[in-house]
Protein backbone atom coordinates (compact mmCIF):
# COMPACT_ATOMS: atom_id res chain seq x y z
CA UNK A 1 0.00 0.00 0.00
CA UNK A 2 1.36 3.39 -1.03
CA UNK A 3 2.59 5.74 1.70
CA UNK A 4 0.04 9.13 2.76
CA UNK A 5 2.24 11.92 1.73
CA UNK A 6 2.04 14.60 3.90
CA UNK A 7 3.59 18.00 3.31
CA UNK A 8 4.71 19.81 6.30
CA UNK A 9 4.44 24.10 5.74
CA UNK A 10 6.15 25.97 8.48
CA UNK A 11 8.54 28.51 9.12
CA UNK A 12 7.80 28.40 12.53
CA UNK A 13 11.68 27.10 13.62
CA UNK A 14 12.99 30.44 11.19
CA UNK A 15 12.29 32.17 14.89
CA UNK A 16 14.21 31.68 17.60
CA UNK A 17 12.90 30.77 21.19
CA UNK A 18 9.34 30.41 20.00
CA UNK A 19 7.14 27.43 21.40
CA UNK A 20 5.74 27.14 18.16
CA UNK A 21 8.59 26.36 16.63
CA UNK A 22 9.55 23.76 19.57
CA UNK A 23 5.92 22.13 18.84
CA UNK A 24 6.40 21.60 15.28
CA UNK A 25 9.83 20.07 15.60
CA UNK A 26 8.70 17.32 18.04
CA UNK A 27 5.40 16.79 15.68
CA UNK A 28 6.99 16.55 12.59
CA UNK A 29 9.90 14.02 14.19
CA UNK A 30 7.33 12.00 15.39
CA UNK A 31 5.33 11.18 12.34
CA UNK A 32 8.83 10.84 10.08
CA UNK A 33 10.46 9.13 12.62
CA UNK A 34 7.61 6.62 14.08
CA UNK A 35 5.48 6.42 11.58
CA UNK A 36 7.24 6.30 8.32
CA UNK A 37 5.75 2.98 7.26
CA UNK A 38 2.54 4.21 6.79
CA UNK A 39 3.54 8.19 6.07
CA UNK A 40 5.28 9.63 3.97
CA UNK A 41 6.53 13.28 5.43
CA UNK A 42 8.03 16.19 2.74
CA UNK A 43 8.64 19.79 4.41
CA UNK A 44 7.80 23.15 2.63
CA UNK A 45 7.42 20.64 -0.54
CA UNK A 46 5.85 22.10 -3.94
CA UNK A 47 4.63 18.85 -5.17
CA UNK A 48 1.00 17.22 -4.73
CA UNK A 49 0.39 15.67 -0.97
CA UNK A 50 -2.00 13.48 0.45
CA UNK A 51 -2.19 15.82 3.25
CA UNK A 52 -0.88 19.83 3.41
CA UNK A 53 -0.40 20.33 7.71
CA UNK A 54 0.06 24.08 7.84
CA UNK A 55 2.31 24.70 11.15
CA UNK A 56 2.17 28.33 10.61
CA UNK A 57 -0.24 30.82 8.98
CA UNK A 58 1.79 32.49 6.11
CA UNK A 59 -0.22 33.75 3.05
CA UNK A 60 1.67 31.67 0.84
CA UNK A 61 0.83 28.76 2.93
CA UNK A 62 -2.91 29.79 2.39
CA UNK A 63 -2.57 30.04 -1.28
CA UNK A 64 -1.45 25.99 -1.51
CA UNK A 65 -4.06 25.21 1.21
CA UNK A 66 -7.01 26.63 -1.81
CA UNK A 67 -4.98 24.81 -4.44
CA UNK A 68 -4.33 21.64 -2.83
CA UNK A 69 -6.68 18.90 -3.82
CA UNK A 70 -5.95 16.91 -0.89
CA UNK A 71 -6.54 17.79 2.80
CA UNK A 72 -5.70 20.59 4.41
CA UNK A 73 -4.77 20.80 8.16
CA UNK A 74 -3.90 23.80 10.08
CA UNK A 75 -2.62 23.67 13.90
CA UNK A 76 -4.03 26.20 16.12
CA UNK A 77 -1.04 27.89 18.36
CA UNK A 78 -2.83 30.82 18.73
CA UNK A 79 -6.54 32.38 19.06
CA UNK A 80 -7.29 35.65 17.13
CA UNK A 81 -7.65 36.87 20.90
CA UNK A 82 -4.42 36.03 22.14
CA UNK A 83 -2.72 38.40 19.31
CA UNK A 84 -3.82 41.20 22.53
CA UNK A 85 -0.52 41.28 24.17
CA UNK A 86 1.83 39.73 22.15
CA UNK A 87 2.86 42.15 19.47
CA UNK A 88 1.89 45.88 19.36
CA UNK A 89 0.44 47.11 16.33
CA UNK A 90 -2.50 50.28 15.07
CA UNK A 91 -5.70 48.80 16.29
CA UNK A 92 -6.57 48.61 12.50
CA UNK A 93 -3.57 46.71 11.18
CA UNK A 94 -4.40 44.23 14.12
CA UNK A 95 -8.55 43.92 13.46
CA UNK A 96 -6.84 43.07 9.82
CA UNK A 97 -4.97 40.49 11.02
CA UNK A 98 -7.05 39.12 13.08
CA UNK A 99 -9.48 38.60 10.37
CA UNK A 100 -6.75 36.89 8.08
CA UNK A 101 -5.94 34.63 10.87
CA UNK A 102 -9.61 33.44 11.77
CA UNK A 103 -10.11 33.48 7.25
CA UNK A 104 -6.91 31.17 7.25
CA UNK A 105 -8.39 29.13 10.23
CA UNK A 106 -11.62 28.76 7.94
CA UNK A 107 -9.72 27.70 4.95
CA UNK A 108 -8.86 24.74 6.76
CA UNK A 109 -10.19 21.39 6.52
CA UNK A 110 -9.62 20.35 9.56
CA UNK A 111 -8.09 22.18 13.03
CA UNK A 112 -5.67 20.84 15.32
CA UNK A 113 -5.62 22.27 18.97
CA UNK A 114 -3.46 21.63 21.94
CA UNK A 115 -6.39 22.22 24.19
CA UNK A 116 -9.89 21.31 24.37
CA UNK A 117 -10.71 24.10 26.19
CA UNK A 118 -9.96 26.03 22.97
CA UNK A 119 -12.64 24.19 21.14
CA UNK A 120 -15.30 26.00 22.09
CA UNK A 121 -13.21 29.90 21.41
CA UNK A 122 -13.13 28.61 17.69
CA UNK A 123 -16.76 27.34 17.36
CA UNK A 124 -17.31 31.31 19.09
CA UNK A 125 -15.41 32.52 15.63
CA UNK A 126 -17.70 30.73 13.40
CA UNK A 127 -15.46 27.88 12.68
CA UNK A 128 -17.45 24.61 12.78
CA UNK A 129 -17.29 22.10 15.56
CA UNK A 130 -16.94 18.77 13.47
CA UNK A 131 -13.55 20.29 11.82
CA UNK A 132 -11.20 20.47 14.86
CA UNK A 133 -10.02 18.05 16.32
CA UNK A 134 -8.02 17.92 20.08
CA UNK A 135 -4.14 16.39 19.89
CA UNK A 136 -1.82 17.22 22.59
CA UNK A 137 1.74 18.35 22.46
CA UNK A 138 4.55 16.20 22.65
CA UNK A 139 8.33 16.57 23.95
CA UNK A 140 10.87 13.76 23.54
CA UNK A 141 12.17 12.33 26.48
CA UNK A 142 15.52 11.04 24.77
CA UNK A 143 15.65 15.66 24.48
CA UNK A 144 14.68 16.67 27.83
CA UNK A 145 15.29 13.81 30.71
CA UNK A 146 17.03 15.02 34.02
CA UNK A 147 20.62 15.41 33.97
CA UNK A 148 23.56 14.27 36.98
CA UNK A 149 24.43 16.59 39.40
CA UNK A 150 27.93 17.07 37.50
CA UNK A 151 26.02 18.36 34.63
CA UNK A 152 24.14 20.61 36.39
CA UNK A 153 27.15 21.95 38.29
CA UNK A 154 28.79 22.80 35.09
CA UNK A 155 25.72 24.35 33.45
CA UNK A 156 25.04 26.35 36.97
CA UNK A 157 29.09 27.60 36.89
CA UNK A 158 28.25 28.97 33.12
CA UNK A 159 25.49 31.00 34.36
CA UNK A 160 27.94 32.25 37.49
CA UNK A 161 25.15 30.07 39.68
CA UNK A 162 25.62 28.73 42.77
CA UNK A 163 25.38 25.26 44.12
CA UNK A 164 23.61 26.24 46.77
CA UNK A 165 20.93 28.81 45.09
CA UNK A 166 17.46 27.79 44.80
CA UNK A 167 16.71 28.67 41.37
CA UNK A 168 13.33 29.93 39.95
CA UNK A 169 13.12 29.82 36.46
CA UNK A 170 11.02 31.51 34.08
CA UNK A 171 10.83 30.63 29.83
CA UNK A 172 9.25 32.69 27.07
CA UNK A 173 9.37 35.55 24.71
CA UNK A 174 9.96 38.88 26.78
CA UNK A 175 6.34 40.24 26.44
CA UNK A 176 3.53 41.47 28.64
CA UNK A 177 1.28 38.75 28.33
CA UNK A 178 4.00 35.96 29.77
CA UNK A 179 3.89 38.20 32.80
CA UNK A 180 7.58 39.06 33.09
CA UNK A 181 6.67 42.15 35.02
CA UNK A 182 5.12 40.08 37.53
CA UNK A 183 7.83 37.65 37.50
CA UNK A 184 10.32 40.75 38.08
CA UNK A 185 8.18 41.74 41.09
CA UNK A 186 8.32 38.45 42.73
CA UNK A 187 11.44 38.26 42.61
CA UNK A 188 12.13 41.74 44.53
CA UNK A 189 9.96 40.06 47.38
CA UNK A 190 12.37 37.30 47.43
CA UNK A 191 15.96 38.85 47.12
CA UNK A 192 17.68 35.60 48.67
CA UNK A 193 16.62 33.07 45.61
CA UNK A 194 17.72 33.13 42.40
CA UNK A 195 15.53 33.65 39.57
CA UNK A 196 16.59 33.55 35.98
CA UNK A 197 14.26 34.03 32.90
CA UNK A 198 15.14 31.96 29.31
CA UNK A 199 14.24 34.07 26.39
CA UNK A 200 14.07 36.84 24.33
CA UNK A 201 12.43 39.43 21.74
CA UNK A 202 11.65 37.17 19.49
CA UNK A 203 9.21 39.85 17.60
CA UNK A 204 11.78 43.08 18.28
CA UNK A 205 10.46 46.46 18.76
CA UNK A 206 6.67 45.27 17.77
CA UNK A 207 7.12 43.61 20.98
CA UNK A 208 3.77 44.49 22.93
CA UNK A 209 5.31 46.74 26.01
CA UNK A 210 8.71 46.62 24.69
CA UNK A 211 10.50 49.52 25.77
CA UNK A 212 9.42 49.19 29.17
CA UNK A 213 10.32 45.30 29.63
CA UNK A 214 13.72 46.09 27.39
CA UNK A 215 14.71 48.46 30.43
CA UNK A 216 13.72 45.95 32.75
CA UNK A 217 16.01 43.25 30.65
CA UNK A 218 18.95 44.97 30.63
CA UNK A 219 18.46 46.66 34.02
CA UNK A 220 16.98 43.66 36.04
CA UNK A 221 17.19 43.25 40.00
CA UNK A 222 20.55 41.84 41.53
CA UNK A 223 19.08 38.50 41.47
CA UNK A 224 17.58 38.15 38.28
CA UNK A 225 19.24 36.60 35.49
CA UNK A 226 17.99 37.66 31.96
CA UNK A 227 20.06 34.81 29.93
CA UNK A 228 18.35 36.02 26.42
CA UNK A 229 17.00 33.04 23.26
CA UNK A 230 18.45 29.57 24.88
CA UNK A 231 19.00 27.30 21.31
CA UNK A 232 16.49 24.69 22.12
CA UNK A 233 19.27 21.69 22.02
CA UNK A 234 20.60 23.29 25.47
CA UNK A 235 17.22 24.11 26.89
CA UNK A 236 17.68 20.57 28.94
CA UNK A 237 20.25 21.98 30.81
CA UNK A 238 18.61 24.98 31.81
CA UNK A 239 15.11 23.31 33.17
CA UNK A 240 18.14 21.01 35.27
CA UNK A 241 19.50 24.01 36.85
CA UNK A 242 16.44 25.05 37.91
CA UNK A 243 14.49 24.07 41.50
CA UNK A 244 10.70 25.53 39.51
CA UNK A 245 9.05 26.55 36.98
CA UNK A 246 7.48 29.55 37.59
CA UNK A 247 5.25 30.59 34.48
CA UNK A 248 2.77 34.00 35.46
CA UNK A 249 1.72 34.24 31.71
CA UNK A 250 -1.66 35.42 31.09
CA UNK A 251 -2.50 33.93 28.24
CA UNK A 252 -1.22 30.94 26.79
CA UNK A 253 -2.58 27.29 24.57
CA UNK A 254 -0.22 24.96 26.18
CA UNK A 255 3.25 26.26 26.82
CA UNK A 256 5.97 23.85 25.54
CA UNK A 257 8.46 25.03 28.69
CA UNK A 258 5.60 23.24 30.76
CA UNK A 259 5.68 19.84 29.38
CA UNK A 260 9.77 20.15 28.47
CA UNK A 261 10.18 20.73 32.38
CA UNK A 262 8.24 18.12 33.77
CA UNK A 263 10.54 15.72 31.93
CA UNK A 264 13.06 17.07 34.45
CA UNK A 265 10.39 16.70 36.94
CA UNK A 266 10.50 20.42 38.39
CA UNK A 267 7.51 21.07 40.12
CA UNK A 268 4.84 23.56 38.80
CA UNK A 269 4.17 27.33 39.56
CA UNK A 270 1.42 28.84 37.01
CA UNK A 271 -1.00 31.32 36.66
CA UNK A 272 -4.88 29.90 37.66
CA UNK A 273 -6.11 30.11 34.31
CA UNK A 274 -8.82 27.55 33.17
CA UNK A 275 -6.97 26.17 30.39
CA UNK A 276 -4.12 23.97 32.62
CA UNK A 277 -6.99 22.38 34.69
CA UNK A 278 -7.79 19.45 31.88
CA UNK A 279 -4.64 18.94 30.79
CA UNK A 280 -2.38 19.38 33.72
CA UNK A 281 -4.74 17.45 36.00
CA UNK A 282 -4.57 20.37 38.77
CA UNK A 283 -1.02 18.38 39.43
CA UNK A 284 0.49 21.99 39.46
CA UNK A 285 0.57 25.32 42.33
CA UNK A 286 -1.69 27.56 41.07
CA UNK A 287 -1.49 31.59 41.79
CA UNK A 288 -3.45 34.75 40.52
CA UNK A 289 -1.74 37.02 42.82
CA UNK A 290 2.79 38.02 42.91
CA UNK A 291 2.12 38.01 47.56
CA UNK A 292 0.82 34.11 46.70
CA UNK A 293 3.44 33.57 44.07
CA UNK A 294 6.30 34.86 46.31
CA UNK A 295 4.97 32.64 49.41
CA UNK A 296 4.54 28.95 47.46
CA UNK A 297 8.22 29.72 46.14
CA UNK A 298 8.83 30.30 49.69
CA UNK A 299 7.15 27.15 50.52
CA UNK A 300 9.29 24.92 48.09
CA UNK A 301 12.37 26.31 49.02
CA UNK A 302 11.74 26.02 52.39
CA UNK A 303 10.12 22.41 53.07
CA UNK A 304 11.45 19.36 51.56
CA UNK A 305 7.99 17.50 51.32
CA UNK A 306 5.69 19.61 49.91
CA UNK A 307 8.82 20.38 46.88
CA UNK A 308 8.81 16.19 46.47
CA UNK A 309 4.68 16.46 46.19
CA UNK A 310 5.09 18.43 43.53
CA UNK A 311 7.89 17.17 41.98
CA UNK A 312 6.09 13.84 41.75
CA UNK A 313 3.07 15.57 40.01
CA UNK A 314 5.42 16.92 37.62
CA UNK A 315 6.56 13.28 37.29
CA UNK A 316 2.73 11.84 36.56
CA UNK A 317 2.03 14.60 34.36
CA UNK A 318 5.18 13.54 31.97
CA UNK A 319 4.15 10.15 31.93
CA UNK A 320 0.97 10.97 30.66
CA UNK A 321 2.37 12.78 27.06
CA UNK A 322 4.22 9.99 25.97
CA UNK A 323 5.14 9.17 22.25
CA UNK A 324 3.28 6.34 22.19
CA UNK A 325 0.34 8.11 23.49
CA UNK A 326 0.07 10.82 20.99
CA UNK A 327 1.63 9.32 18.27
CA UNK A 328 -1.65 6.89 18.23
CA UNK A 329 -3.78 9.83 17.77
CA UNK A 330 -1.74 11.69 15.32
CA UNK A 331 -1.73 8.27 13.33
CA UNK A 332 -5.35 7.54 13.38
CA UNK A 333 -6.46 11.23 12.46
CA UNK A 334 -4.73 11.57 9.18
CA UNK A 335 -5.47 7.93 8.19
CA UNK A 336 -9.12 8.96 9.30
CA UNK A 337 -9.12 12.27 7.03
CA UNK A 338 -7.82 10.57 3.60
CA UNK A 339 -9.88 7.31 3.89
CA UNK A 340 -12.63 9.14 5.12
Amino acid sequence: MARIRINMLSNADKVDGQGVGSAYLEQVSLIKDELNEEFEVVINDSNPADIIHCHTILPEYLIKMKRNKGKNVAYVHFLPDTLDGSISLPKSALKIFKKYVTYFYNTADYLIVVNPIFIEDLVQFGIPREKIQYIPNYVSKEAFYQESHEKILLTRQKYQISDNDFVVLGVGQVQTRKGVKDFIEVAKMLPDITFVWAGGFSFGKITDGYDELNEIYHNPPHNVKFIGIIPREEMNDIYNIADVLFMPSYNELFPMAILEAVNSQKPLLLRDLELYKDILFCKYLAENDNECFAKQIQNLCSDPQFYQKYQKYSYEISQYYTKEHVKEMWREFYLKIVNG
